[in-house]
Formats: C-alpha cells, structure tokens, sequence
C-alpha cells in the first residue's frame, strides 16, 4: 500500500439546471481544491444534470454520451490543467440499447485511466435506474492512478459489503462512491433520520472491515419528479471522508454546496490491518454458500 499521505476533496453541489453549468460548477470547485492541495477529487453521481431516474422516460436515453466521450475530455483536460486525479460519474452509451451508470477516472496528465460501471442497480420508487442501466460487466476491479490504486463503487454499490471487500481484496487503497441519495420528502423526520444514519453507518462498517480509508460524496437539493405523478426526491447531502477505522475524518451539511477537503494518512490503513487482521482471518474455506442468493 502507498503510505505517503493523500489529500482528496469531495464536491458536493445541487443540479445547475443544464449540462454546460453542471460542468462548469464541477470545474470550478476543482480548481479550488486543486489550489487548497487537493491531489484527488471525487463527484457526486450523474453530476452533468438532474437525477432523471425519477421517471421511465424513453427520450431520456438521449442523454447518455460514449466513454471515452465530451464529458471524459472535458475532465481529462481539467485533470491535466490542474495535475489531479478526477473521478467523475456518467451516464454512458456503449451501444444502441445498451447504456450503463458508469464513474470515470481521469489521471493527472489527462488520460482515461479506468471506468467502473455499477454494478447494483436498485428499482424503488423515484429510483428507477432498472429502466436506463444496464448492470456492469467490469467487476470490482481497483484502477491505478498516479495517487494510488483506487476502489472506485456508485451509488447503490454501496449498501453491499461484498463489493467493497472484492475491492479491498484486489489491492485497492482507498473506497470512492460516487452517490445521489434522498430522501422522500412524505416520510415523517424519524424515518428520514433512519435511514440517514443507516447510509452512514453501514458504508463506516465497510470501512472498518477492509481497513481502509472511504470517501462517499452524495449530491444535494429537491429535485421535482418531472413527471408530476410522485414527491420528487431531496437529496441529502452529508458528503463523508472516514478512516480504517470508520473514524469520521469530515463531514459536510445536508442543504449547501461545499467541497469537503481531507488528508488522509494512508499509512494507518497497514496499522490497524495489524491490530484488526480481518483479512488474516477471514474462514475462505467456509463461504461457499455467498454464490447463492438465499439459502433455503
């Protein structure tokens, strides 16, 4: 593992209400970041626009763009101007039919170092990324960078903790997710509140049991279902940065733009491995029955 220390920044933005001003906001905040010291910056999801899963909407499709593609050479030319690591969020077109939620990497020359396309794709109400998005094909597989080797997830990726652990076993030295999440505006503040802490606390978990650092930046604001038929979604915010012990290292509002800006001591992660040898321990010869979906 690299243990130099890392600095990352997370941006945390509502919809600018157009591709052109989405972009334009997220290079904005990089810049900022860039010259704070940040050496890795992560977008929320779909950042180029409004989260449109709150509807089935066929036109929608028109959307999406090819990876690489505009959006990839717009942040690849950022990353370089600014010599960082971006990790943005698309909604990408491999081919007539076939689109995916996949995150890029973009390195600090410019180039496309990796994709991630997600691989759990939820269908709840408001949330219906079933319709658009293919599941990925891509596994959980680390992409190398200049800054280290990261375990880049989206969004849903994050309530498994198979996932994060396939990362963590393939060598991936920090978690990245990528995420819009809300909450339904109809739903009395205790379950609002549930359901919060239980984002939080199972992601710190996956954090805890790989020992490793995670950084997980949600986007914010209401956003109507264009539809007219549900409650529309308002996305909760509280972009965080926690350590290998599921430390919580920053931590950002719920209703503001903010660029959370964190240095990690990377070096911890071989520390607490070596105090909390989970990897060590783990019973690989017991755990046939996780290819199962349930067992009966």
């Amino acid at each position: 593992m690299t243990a130099s220390p890392l600095t990352i920044a997370l941006v945390q933005q509502a919809d600018q209400g157009g591709l052109e001003a989405n972009l334009d906001a997220c290079a904005t905040a990089c810049r900022a970041a860039a010259a704070e010291g940040a050496q890795l910056v992560l977008l929320q999801e779909l950042h180029n626009g409004p989260y449109f899963c709150q509807q089935e909407d066929p036109a929608l499709f028109d959307l999406a763009e090819p990876i690489p593609g505009p959006s990839t050479a717009y942040l690849g030319t950022l990353a370089a101007e600014l010599g960082v690591v971006i990790v943005g969020s698309l909604f990408e077109r491999r081919a007539p039919g076939l689109y995916h939620n996949t995150a890029v990497v973009l390195d600090s020359d410019g180039r496309l170092a990796g994709r991630y396309r997600k691989m759990h794709i939820p269908d709840d109400p408001g949330y219906y990324e079933k319709f658009y998005f293919t599941p990925g094909d891509l596994g959980f597989t680390p992409i190398d960078t200049s800054v280290g080797r990261l375990g880049v997830l989206v969004c849903w990726d994050q309530w498994y903790p198979e996932a994060a652990r396939l990362m963590a076993l393939a060598g991936a030295e920090l978690l990245l997710y990528p995420t819009a999440i809300g909450w339904d505006p109809r739903d009395e503040a205790e379950e609002q509140a549930r359901q919060l802490d239980a984002w939080m606390t199972v992601q710190r978990g996956h954090a805890v049991a790989n020992g490793l650092p995670l950084a997980a930046c949600n986007r914010i604001g209401f956003e109507p279902d264009p539809a007219a038929g549900g409650a529309g979604a308002h996305f909760w915010g509280n972009s965080f940065v926690c350590g290998p012990q599921g430390e919580l290292l920053a931590r950002a509002g719920a209703d503001r733009t903010e660029t959370l800006i964190v240095t990690i001591d990377r070096a911890r992660s071989e520390t607490v491995r070596r105090i909390w040898p989970f990897l060590r321990d783990r019973r690989i010869d017991a755990y046939d029955a996780l290819e199962r979906r349930y067992r009966d």
